[in-house]
């Protein structure tokens, strides 16, 4: 059977992409990348691609070393959420397990933002407030996180 270069790029955006991130919640807030798209702000938190193989904790864990040259403690799995979106042209769909955790440079919890790096590329991560979030309008992304994390500081294992 043939396919057009089309087809298997359609294809190749169609995937699902496991995904893990880690929102290190502190005093009522989270650690977030912050992103600008055109005059647009958005956060998400660290996390990235689980690779085959590679378990959701491993994957933070890669993450945070790689991104913020920190690890991570005390990790507890919180959820796991659907995200279907578009960004530009490209539909994406990810299954995303959203875990908890504490820097081992427990420094970093006493700065406003800090420097990473994601395959050669620098961004900002910043805490941010979850009382405070959606008064800003900025979306936290994947969808469905704050209702995840309220939910979870609502409980009482939380």
């Amino acid at each position: 059977m043939e396919f057009s270069k089309k087809t298997l790029r359609t294809q190749r955006e169609q995937r699902i992409r496991p995904v893990a991130i880690c929102v290190c919640l502190d005093r009522g807030r989270i650690l977030v990348a912050e992103y600008r798209e055109k005059e647009r702000l958005y956060y998400r938190p660290l996390g990235g691609t689980i690779e085959f193989g590679e378990r959701g904790e491993q994957t933070i864990q890669r993450e945070f070393r790689e991104e913020i040259e920190t690890g991570l403690k005390d990790v507890r799995f919180l959820g796991a959420l659907e995200n279907i979106y578009t960004h530009g042209k490209l539909r994406g769909h990810e299954i995303v397990l959203v875990y908890d955790g504490r820097l081992c440079d427990e420094s970093l919890y006493e700065k406003n933002s800090l420097e990473g790096d994601e395959l050669g590329q620098p961004f900002k991560a910043v805490w941010i407030q979850l009382k405070n979030i959606r008064a800003t309008g900025h979306p936290v992304y994947p969808d469905g996180l704050l209702a995840l994390l309220e939910k979870q500081t609502r409980s009482p294992a939380g």
